[in-house]
């Protein structure tokens, strides 16, 4: 080696010791933090300092001068950075005094991929015997009547079941765990329990709903043939209904239905005064499932007739007649057309919103304290991220905002939306009344609690205090991270929840990508896998996984890539879906491939500012 190469290595050596004085510092700094956490996560609460502090410095130069002589160029220091860094420095040591004073064995090399995978067991449970990631299913209601679904997922490689506090309510929660164990038990496999705790409610309030009707139409050709035709339940039980997704018309009279004929003829006038003819295809004592062939508007009472066989031989003969009429429909839910440069007044008033309304639309806000919080020129995002605009005033129970984005056509904005104020410094806790009342409910039914809407530590701490360590102690906890708030807190959200036991993090992509903005989605959550993997907390890479397959049937190019790259979490999130088995095996499928591909990433590392002033060293 040349003296100019060697020269060149002190000073590269020169900064990497700096580099570990900074970390030291930041030890000594966050000292009362590490001490706070439980003794078992001492370890990772030090390197999750140590690597926040790394992260604050831009080493790429060092990085890429360091991999000229073949030495580590920390870019995977994630789960051990200052082991990486003491035997760097003791291998360059050697390098520039060869003939020096060494230490004969390099510095103990604490391995945290050890740690993680050990808190991956405990908060997921153990791995799969094909794959080393988990994958989570999220319960639709119908798993609380029927065992056979919950079964079906389980035996297709579900191995966390997700339900959502709000939805349902505790007695379906009850009847889907009993449903989870009993398929544990018939098949062998491992289920845990995840419940979700539904956090403030940030959407908009409801919308004038429209007239009571109900319009049933036949597919048709572009030249106007039908090609299938109408189908409707009717009914006094629309739920009887052969297929769930069939439309269904109630009747007053609930035994008319059954008794009708199979190819029998039905006569009506619709809603418009249309003469329409219903033919009777199939028949129960609950109902029958008529056809059409022409688009029909069914309203409350209008009157249906169903035309009896002549009777052959008797002159004159007229057929009899029996009529019933249809009972009360669901109105028509409406929505407002917000176009760009359309403004709208976001109020604490829950009166319900004109859909007729054009440029200037009025709709109620479900959490009114957050209007209190809001400021002007911040971003308001509708409808995960559908429609967004600008705050442009601020009154009393009250905001208003500009439109800027939209589709070109219009945006429907519909009742119970979505809300998102990414910039807004929001004061409402994420524990709310109902939450609380709902933990009690989880605590016995679940295995691990969700918190949802987590935005500090202060959330973190409020979680905790409703929990005790004695009764508790078998009650894991994950942080969904769907704020830009969470994720610019995370190092303390990690470092406050580092004092319970078993606990995770779930990157909800959802409400983060609206938040963070979508080009920058990518970026966050490699992020926040990145921080997790140096606190070595579990991670659960979460929504729109697969989700075209488990809703429509066929999943798209980008999606499969998608899941192919979540194998670098330890858990895997679906959302519900009627192909939702479809997905699971799909998903369990591409796992078990990735797994001998790739394990987590190797990175350069440019300072990081998005935990600059989040209070890790105070």
């Amino acid at each position: 080696m040349s003296d100019a190469e060697i020269e060149e290595l002190r000073a590269l050596l020169e900064e990497v010791i700096r580099l570990r004085r900074n970390l030291q510092h930041a030890e000594m700094r966050s000292a009362g933090r590490i001490e706070a956490v439980r003794p078992r996560h001492r370890q990772s609460a030090l390197n999750l300092v140590h690597y926040t502090e790394l992260r604050r410095h831009d080493i790429r130069d060092l990085q890429t001068r360091l991999s000229k002589y073949g030495l580590s160029s920390l870019g995977r220091t994630e789960s051990h950075v200052l082991p990486s860094i003491e035997a760097l420095i003791w291998t360059m040591t050697r390098l520039v005094t060869p003939d020096g004073e060494h230490t004969a064995t390099p510095p103990g090399y604490a391995d945290g991929s050890e740690l993680l995978a050990r808190n991956a067991v405990n908060l997921l449970g153990p791995k799969p015997e094909d794959r080393a990631t988990r994958i989570m299913v999220t319960l639709p209601s119908e798993a609380a009547a029927d065992a056979s679904l919950v079964r079906g997922m389980v035996e297709r490689g579900m191995d966390l079941a997700r339900i959502n506090c709000a939805h349902d309510g505790p007695q379906a929660w009850r009847l889907m765990v009993d449903h989870v164990r009993a398929a544990e038990d018939a098949t062998g496999k491992h289920c845990l329990i995840a419940m979700d705790l539904a956090g403030p409610k940030l959407r908009t309030g409801p919308v004038r709903p429209g007239p009571r009707v109900l319009r049933v139409q036949p597919l048709r050709s572009k030249t106007g043939t039908v090609l299938e035709p109408g189908r409707v339940w009717l009914g006094a039980t629309p739920e009887r209904a052969p297929d769930p997704a069939l439309p269904a018309v109630p009747l007053a009279d609930n035994t008319w239905a059954g008794a009708r004929r199979q190819g029998q003829r039905i006569r009506l006038k619709d809603a418009r005064g249309a003469r329409r003819t219903l033919f009777v295809e199939q028949t129960s004592r609950d109902g029958c499932l008529v056809t059409l062939d022409k688009t029909t508007y069914f309203t409350p009472g209008t009157r249906l007739t169903a035309i009896a066989d002549r009777v052959t031989g008797k002159k004159g003969h007229k057929p009899g007649r029996a009529t019933a009429e249809v009972g009360e429909l669901p109105a028509v839910d409406e929505s407002l057309l917000i176009h760009r440069g359309d403004s709208i007044i976001l109020s604490r008033n829950l009166v319900p919103a004109d859909s007729t309304s054009v440029g200037k639309h009025r709709i109620g806000c479900t959490l009114e304290s957050v209007l209190a919080d809001a400021r002007t020129g911040e971003r308001i995002w509708f409808d995960d991220g559908r429609i967004g605009g600008v705050i442009t005033a601020v009154g009393p129970g009250e905001l208003t905002a500009v439109i800027t984005s939209a589709a070109p056509q219009g945006t429907r904005l519909r009742a119970e939306k979505g809300i998102n104020l990414p910039d807004s410094q929001l004061t409402v806790s994420a524990l709310t009344e109902q939450d609380i009342t709902d933990l009690e409910h989880v605590r016995e039914l679940a295995d691990i609690v969700s918190m949802s809407f987590v935005r500090s530590a202060t959330d973190v701490r409020e979680l905790l205090a409703h929990l005790d360590p004695g009764r508790d102690r078998n009650l894991d906890i994950l942080l969904k991270i769907e704020t830009v708030a969470a994720f610019e807190a995370l190092p303390d959200l990690l470092l406050e929840l580092m004092k319970w036991a078993d606990v995770g993090v779930m990157i909800a992509r959802g409400d983060l990508a609206v938040e963070a903005g979508f080009e920058r989605l990518a970026e966050v959550q490699e992020e926040i896998l990145w921080l997790c993997e140096a606190a070595h907390a579990p991670v659960i890479w979460a929504t729109q996984v697969l989700d075209t397959l488990a809703r429509r049937g066929m999943p798209s190019r980008a999606e499969v890539t998608d899941a192919a790259m979540a194998q670098r979490a330890e858990c895997v999130m679906l959302n519900k879906g009627p192909f939702i088995n479809e997905a699971i095996s799909m998903l369990a499928d591409i796992l078990g491939r990735m797994q001998d591909h790739t394990q987590k990433k190797r990175s350069l590392l440019r300072r990081l500012r998005a935990w600059d002033h989040n209070g890790t060293d105070a």
